[in-house]
């Protein structure tokens, strides 16, 4: 009997509608990698989305890696959408498998996102290691102001292109302090008169009574 594997997933997503190649590069660095390999990942799935250049700046990335991605243990494949959702990216990234016959052991990884709040809010469900990296091409500041707050409340790490390394360090300290989703302010235990943007967002995820 072939003897149990273990698998931990880092999820790189960027979402659907906003080009962010500058993350997928970010990834896809020797620095990187060689951080991802120092904490037992075993695998790095981006979701590189369905911009026109996306695929071919992902391909061109992976060759400039490639003799790094030789010496490393980490596994990389990347895909533009999956009609059925990202959901199963980040079960894996979770630690949970998709099928009860599989004999890889699987431990929980992390998920990097784009700070577009739907994703956010799927990964903060499913209280997976989260870090937020805000798009500085935008030309609204909200991304930043989102990330930025969920981070100071201790629900995320606030990532940046330039220090993914850093966050990475973080991101593995989090899962030793998860914090609950949705927070205590949300539904029937919501405070009165919170404002701000926690308030936002719990209004625009309506989690308002």
């Amino acid at each position: 009997m072939a003897p149990t594997s273990t698998k931990k997933t880092c999820f790189l997503t960027v979402g659907a509608t906003a080009s962010f190649l500058p993350l997928v590069s970010a990834a896809l660095t020797t620095d990187f990698l060689a951080a991802l390999s120092k904490h037992g990942y075993s695998d790095l799935i981006i979701q590189y989305g369905s911009v026109a250049d996306g695929k071919e700046h992902f391909e061109q990335s992976m060759t400039e890696t490639e003799s790094q991605r030789k010496k490393s243990i980490v596994n990389v494949r990347g895909f533009a959408l999956d009609p059925a959702g990202l959901g199963a990216y980040m079960r894996e990234a979770k630690g949970i498998s998709a099928s009860k016959a599989s004999r890889e052991k699987l431990e929980e990884g992390v998920v990097i996102s784009h700070a577009g709040s739907g994703t956010i809010l799927d990964a903060l469900r499913l209280n997976v290691p989260l870090i937020v990296v805000p798009n500085p091409t935008l030309l609204d500041n909200h991304q930043l102001e989102l990330a930025e707050a969920l981070a100071e409340q201790g629900y995320v790490v606030h990532g940046r292109l330039d220090a993914l390394v850093d966050a990475l360090e973080a991101a593995e300290k989090m899962r030793q302090r998860s914090r609950e989703w949705p927070p205590i302010n949300s539904g029937v235990h919501r405070v009165v008169n919170v404002g701000g943007l926690a308030g936002v967002m719990d209004e625009e995820m309506g989690f308002l009574d």
